[in-house]
């Protein structure tokens, strides 16, 4: 995938600079024999952003789904101790830890949630949270961990989500958020 995005940058980076040189060849008229020098110009430069944008000196180590869970499950078991915290968990490897029951019904895939949160990675640091008021959600349209973890609490609910990577954005890169990535969100139900 990682090749994939430099290929793709490689390509905006080439046809930038073909719109620039028609541009320039059509303000300065140049002759046929100027314009095929500068062609082949194009094409070796082409040529060699292609090669060294797709090649890699830091190959991604690729691990396989079973492994990389086994590596999410010790990275949680080790936060959970060094935060002295007890959780829950479920077949999926979501931990969980409910701190106040709320009361009533508990919402289903289909709700929209009213929730204020905090999301963070297991080292502290925060990368979303609500600020001034909370956020509203279809619970379909969030990560997996948010779709299998939500539904546990009922309204007024708070507590916190643990989240295995694959259910949350797995192997791949989302808004700052690094490759298997183990999430950790704070939670407070507040309506659905």
């Amino acid at each position: 995938m990682k090749r994939l995005y430099r290929f793709l940058d490689v390509i905006d980076i080439v046809l930038i600079a073909f719109a620039k040189l028609l541009s320039i060849i059509y303000l300065l008229k140049v002759s046929t024999q100027h314009l095929s020098k500068m062609i082949q110009k194009s094409l070796v430069l082409f040529s060699l952003l292609f090669l060294f944008g797709c090649s890699s000196s830091e190959e991604e180590e690729v691990v396989s789904f079973e492994e990389q869970l086994e590596i999410d499950l010790d990275i949680i078991a080790k936060f959970l101790k060094d935060n002295n915290l007890v959780a829950q968990s479920t077949a999926s490897g979501l931990h969980y830890i409910i701190d106040t029951e709320g009361s009533g019904e508990f919402p289903t895939i289909q709700s929209n949630v009213t929730v204020n949160y905090k999301g963070y990675f297991v080292n502290g640091d925060i990368f979303d949270q609500t600020t001034t008021r909370p956020a509203t959600f279809p619970l379909n349209g969030v990560i997996a961990g948010w779709q299998e973890g939500i539904p546990l609490f009922k309204k007024g609910g708070k507590g916190r989500l643990i989240i295995p990577s694959y259910l949350g954005y797995g192997s791949n890169r989302q808004n700052g958020i690094p490759r298997n990535s183990v999430l950790v969100f704070d939670i407070e139900l507040i309506d659905f």
